[in-house]
């Protein structure tokens, strides 16, 4: 008998298969962030490519100080050696001993066999002879301490200065990142506002345009009416896709910037100020000191500084003290571990002082050298101090200029939709004409793209204005 599944357990494997469907697809789901402008800066800060090269930069620095403290540290090594030689080399050299010879029997009177005395001959001849044996083996230690050497010492004392300048560089970079991800940020919730509004417009020509078709049917309304209501719908539609696009290319380049997967939902949890004060601009009060780079290009001038004394110490002499420690063994069979036989013992201690002389102005090229890159940094030090005092009058007149036009442009919106509302009563009414609804809706739609245009020139002068007196 064959048995079919009955309708209700069809429904429950249905339903099954559902949850197992939304199970895996809930499991699939990318990572959601909900981040606020401060928490977008502490996640760049730890994820951004380019703040993370910085932050590799200081641990660079870091373990070149550790080379740079090494060089002050006692220097020890071990070596174990051995050598066969198959054929022992051979040396010529006067026959001494036969001259020894000679010169004993000379002294002692000695006579040979007819009685005469030994007379040296007047060349005894060159002798060949092996010295050395085929197998040779030594195993030693060698220790070594720098007391003295000008340059090392210069070196020691620029770590800080060295390990301060690294961390400045990445400072640097993190607050560029940072000015780049306030201005997005907040030009995204802009544009998000923008979207919202062109929303509310698209309800209200949705609304006009139902009205407009009711009244034509009533014979009270030209075709040509309804088609300019379509038009500007389509136009008001057109638009929010443009901008649905900017703020999803916008939102790309945040998470880019932050380091953050394209792949990942990204949440903007802030809200825009409600207002932006001119008075925050009027406070003229600054140190260059506030800046970043001006801090980084001080202490670059600190190590050019390091540079020309560690090139002047150079002339003075370096000490250094070594000793060795070996044992040697020569053998003409290889039986270096057999026990008995003897190995011989060889140390030295010593002290080197290697006095300078003459280098062919080496010394002398190095220091003018350093001193120039000295004067171009004081130079740069010079421009820096120019550049920041434009860029701080440039955005305070910036910020001034665009708050002002922002406060304008929004009142005018303000009048702009209260001129829409108006006639928009007047044409329910039957006293106004479509004409003048269109046109008023036009002429809210260009308010409003205007303010949103200024809101965004606002936003990104208040950053640039923050930045360059470093409060951001």
């Amino acid at each position: 008998m064959r048995l079919y599944p009955t309708k209700e357990k069809g429904k429950r494997a249905f339903v099954l298969w559902i949850a197992m469907i939304s199970a895996f697809a809930s499991a699939a789901q990318e990572p959601v962030h909900q981040f606020s402008v401060q928490e977008a800066v502490e996640y760049a800060a730890k994820n951004s490519a380019q703040v993370r090269n910085a932050l590799i930069g200081i641990d660079v620095q870091r373990q070149t100080n550790r080379e740079v403290t090494a060089a002050a540290y006692p220097q020890a090594s071990a070596s174990i050696s051995g050598n066969h030689y198959p054929n022992v080399a051979v040396q010529s050299f006067p026959n001494f001993i036969a001259q020894a010879t000679y010169g004993v029997l000379q002294q002692e009177g000695v006579k040979d066999g007819n009685g005469n005395a030994i007379v040296s001959p007047s060349d005894f001849g060159i002798v060949q002879a092996q010295f050395g044996t085929k197998y040779n083996a030594s195993a030693g230690a060698d220790l070594s301490q720098l007391l003295f050497d000008g340059q090392v010492f210069v070196g020691l004392q620029a770590r800080k200065t060295a390990m301060d300048f690294a961390a400045k560089t990445a400072e640097v970079t993190q607050e560029q990142i940072k000015a780049n991800i306030y201005k997005i940020y907040y030009q995204l919730l802009a544009g998000k506002r923008q979207v919202s509004t062109i929303d509310v417009n698209i309800s209200r020509l949705e609304k006009l345009l139902n009205d407009t078709r009711e009244i034509y049917n009533n014979g009270f309304a030209e075709k040509l009416d309804i088609s300019k209501a379509e038009v500007s719908l389509a136009n008001l539609r057109t638009e929010k896709l443009r901008v649905e696009n900017q703020l999803h290319n916008a939102y790309l380049g945040l998470k880019i910037l932050m380091g953050m997967p394209v792949r990942d939902e990204l949440v903007l949890t802030d809200t825009l100020p409600d207002q932006m004060h001119v008075e925050e601009a009027l406070d003229t009060r600054f140190n260059y000191q506030e800046r970043v780079e001006y801090e980084q290009l001080q202490l670059n001038k600190r190590l050019n500084e390091f540079n020309i004394k560690r090139y002047q110490l150079s002339y003075l002499p370096t000490v250094s003290l070594s000793a060795s420690y070996a044992q040697m063994a020569m053998r003409n069979k290889f039986d270096f571990f057999k026990a008995g036989e003897p190995w011989f013992p060889s140390s030295s201690i010593g002290v080197r002082i290697s006095v300078p002389i003459f280098d062919g102005f080496a010394k002398d090229a190095r220091i003018k050298n350093a001193r120039l890159q000295l004067e171009q940094t004081n130079n740069n030090l010079k421009g820096l101090e120019l550049t920041i005092d434009k860029e701080i009058a440039e955005a305070r007149v910036n910020i001034k200029s665009a708050i002002a036009t922002m406060q304008y442009q929004e009142k005018n919106m303000q009048l702009a939709e209260e001129v829409y509302n108006q006639t928009k009563l007047k044409y329910e009414q039957g006293l106004g004409s479509n004409l003048e609804i269109t046109s008023a809706q036009g002429e809210l739609t260009t308010a409003q793209n205007n303010y949103y245009a200024a809101l965004y020139d606002a936003i990104s002068a208040r950053v640039d204005y923050l930045r360059s007196t470093g409060k951001l």
